[in-house]
C-alpha cells in the first residue's frame, strides 16, 4: 500500500472514533459532576482524537535554511 493510501485509512479511522466519542458524550446521562472520571475520560479522548485529525490534515513544516521556523516566511531573491 502507499503511503496516501494509509493516510486516508487513518483519517477515516479518525473520524469513525471521532463520531464514537460524540455519540457517547450525547447520550451520557445527566447531571455531570466535576469530578466524572468516565466522562473526563471521554472529553480527553475526544481532545485526542481531534488533535491527531489535526496533525493528519495540516501540512507539516519542514525546516529549511531560509525559513528556521513557521513564521519566518518566505524568502525570495
Amino acid at each position: 500500500m502507499s503511503y496516501d493510501t494509509h493516510l486516508a485509512h487513518a483519517t477515516r479511522a479518525l473520524r469513525a472514533a471521532m463520531t464514537e466519542v460524540r455519540e457517547e458524550l450525547r447520550a451520557y446521562p445527566t447531571p455531570v459532576s466535576g469530578c466524572d472520571v468516565q466522562y473526563n475520560h471521554l472529553i480527553g479522548t475526544r481532545n485526542a482524537v481531534s488533535l491527531a485529525l489535526k496533525a493528519l490534515e495540516t501540512p507539516p513544516f519542514v525546516a529549511t535554511p531560509r525559513t528556521s521556523f513557521p513564521e519566518a516566511g518566505v524568502e525570495s531573491r
